[in-house]
């Protein structure tokens, strides 16, 4: 019997979306040493890449149905990790965000990162409970509450761009949970009238801080940006990605843009920069298809799943996960202002890549169960 069951999980175990996840981690590492070919951060990466292959693994041979039961003291774990972070002498303070905790031998870790997943799986399981109705104004206000607590906390780093990606994985979760229409078509009238509302108060209020300021008036008028100050991380993103051509540039890596400086934080925020200069057209266009085809997987991992909980779990992972690819490379090409959102799988850093392995894992146990009542 445990023969017969251990033979049926390797043959319903999603190879291709494994392989996948591990190929773009792999190409993504070669293309960090290209970006810091005198750093380590590359290393870093490929300890990152089996500390999130042992996890993918535990995850997907784990009953998703029990780690979503104990969803809630993930998520309250998670909160705790975020108050942590802003404790001083514990957190650590880069680039004026304290969101990271020094872990000894492998550097910064950020706790938001893993705290996604946390909080997508409470939104699974508060959502993902047998439905004959739309969903109630009370239960998407208390999907708001779920979503709002790490946000406040992840807004008290500040980091305002890892709380944009979070917004996703609750709407995605809702619109799959029966949302009615016209609340739909509210929130999206309210954003229109909110959002500008929210910006210009906060330019007066000081909230929104002047750089901030600037980095969105460089997509705005791009012309008139300054292009050695507020402007120069788009201006340089946007001078490595036509550097590639079609296919890469030929020349030593060791006179890049991204290796000689000239391109800030190559080997996270704009790692498809670095992919451009290197690969060319052609190499980020494979890119994109190998996303393309790990979210298409994922899609139909949520199709087949046996349950709404598992359903909503990979759908919030999904979201998440093409809203990061879309942000990321909108901030490369310059259509986007920078946030300082990373490329998942590709950009280098340890939460984003195990948190993200996680995730697949939950998708593969999902499949794994999907003919088990």
């Amino acid at each position: 019997m445990v023969v017969a069951i251990q033979r049926r999980n390797l043959r319903d175990f999603d190879w291709l979306l494994a392989l996948l996840a591990i190929g773009i981690v792999a190409f993504g590492t070669f293309q960090i040493r290209n970006a810091q070919p005198t750093q380590g951060f590359w290393i870093k990466q490929l300890i990152g890449l089996g500390i999130g292959l042992v996890a993918m693994l535990a995850v997907a041979f784990t009953d998703y149905r029990k780690l979503l039961n104990a969803a809630p003291a993930f998520y309250i774990f998670g909160l705790l990790l975020l108050i942590i972070v802003l404790i001083p002498g514990i957190g650590l303070k880069i680039n004026g965000n304290r969101g990271w905790i020094k872990v000894p031998g492998l550097g910064q870790f950020q706790p938001s990162e893993f705290v996604k997943v946390t909080t997508a799986m409470m939104l699974a399981r508060y959502f993902g409970k047998h439905r004959q109705s739309v969903l109630s104004v009370k239960e998407a206000a208390i999907g708001g509450l779920i979503l709002g607590l790490p946000i406040a906390l992840i807004l008290l780093e500040p980091d305002v761009g890892s709380v944009i990606t979070y917004m996703p994985i609750l709407l995605v979760v809702l619109f799959l949970s029966a949302i009615r229409m016209r609340l739909v078509v509210a929130a999206v009238a309210l954003s229109v009238i909110a959002i500008p509302a929210a910006y210009w108060v906060g330019v007066k209020t000081h909230l929104v801080k002047n750089y901030q300021q600037e980095r969105i008036n460089v997509i705005l008028d791009p012309e008139n940006a300054d292009k050695r100050k507020f402007g120069y991380h788009t201006w340089q993103s946007i001078l490595t990605v036509g550097e590639g051509g079609l296919l890469g540039a030929h020349g030593s890596s060791d006179q890049s843009q991204s290796s000689l400086k000239y391109l800030p934080e190559p080997h996270t925020d704009f790692i498809f920069a670095v992919t451009a200069e290197h690969t060319g057209f052609v190499g980020c266009i494979m890119v994109l298809i190998a996303y393309v085809i790990l979210l298409s997987r994922l899609i139909s991992g949520a199709r087949r799943a046996s349950d709404r909980m598992g359903m909503l779990v990979i759908m919030a992972v999904v979201g998440g996960l093409a809203f990061q690819v879309f942000v990321n490379i909108g901030m490369t090409l310059g259509i986007l202002p920078v946030i300082g959102v990373p490329l998942p799988l590709m950009s280098a850093g340890l939460a984003s890549l195990i948190a993200t392995f996680i995730a697949i894992g939950f998708a593969i146990s999902v499949q794994l169960r999907r003919f088990v009542n």
